[in-house]
């Protein structure tokens, strides 16, 4: 009987705690990370469509508030570090492109797809560890639900000299 009761109490507690939700802009605060207001498009097309609960984000640079962006090939212009800051960057844009949808990231469900484009130098193989500052940054803001699936390739040359272009599909609570 006392084994009962004890289990509900353990369980009455793990379900509590398992059904507080985390605060993402509070979480963003304390990494000391501001969203932005967005960027429009460069062309003629739409930064995000949603279809049912999923987000398809298009490719974003490494877009920084005062509206300047990150340039340069890694392994050229830039050094492994700075690709990491850039994709972070490139994190961020994405970030304030998907608070401006749907105006609370709590309606996050999961961080489904990425597909990170590194502007780079023909012999430059460290693509994976350049797209780790968005990886990192999706993690450590969201958790769990910041894990996704990647790709991450070298491109000779992307819009703008932009130093990573990144892609996502994000799913969010009905």
């Amino acid at each position: 009987m006392k084994k009962n009761i004890f289990l509900l109490i353990v369980l009455s507690f793990a379900s509590e705690c398992f059904a507080q939700k985390i605060d993402f802009d509070k979480k963003l605060k304390e990494l000391g990370i501001e969203l932005y207001t967005p960027t429009k498009p460069m062309g003629n097309y739409v930064k995000v469509v949603r279809t049912g609960n999923l987000l398809f984000f298009a490719g974003h640079g490494p877009t920084k508030a005062d509206n300047t962006n990150i340039i340069g090939k890694v392994g050229k212009d830039l050094t492994l570090e700075q690709g990491v800051e850039a994709a972070k960057q490139t994190g961020i844009a994405l970030l304030s492109t998907l608070k401006g949808e749907i105006g609370d990231l709590n309606k996050v469900k999961r961080i489904v797809k990425v597909l990170g484009m590194v502007n780079c130098t023909e012999n430059f193989t460290d693509q994976p560890k350049v797209m780790n500052g968005f990886s990192d940054l999706m993690v450590n803001v969201f958790g769990e639900k910041g894990k996704h699936a990647r790709s991450a390739v070298g491109m000779y040359v992307l819009p703008s000299n932009i130093a990573v272009e990144i892609e996502m599909v994000v799913e969010i609570e009905e």
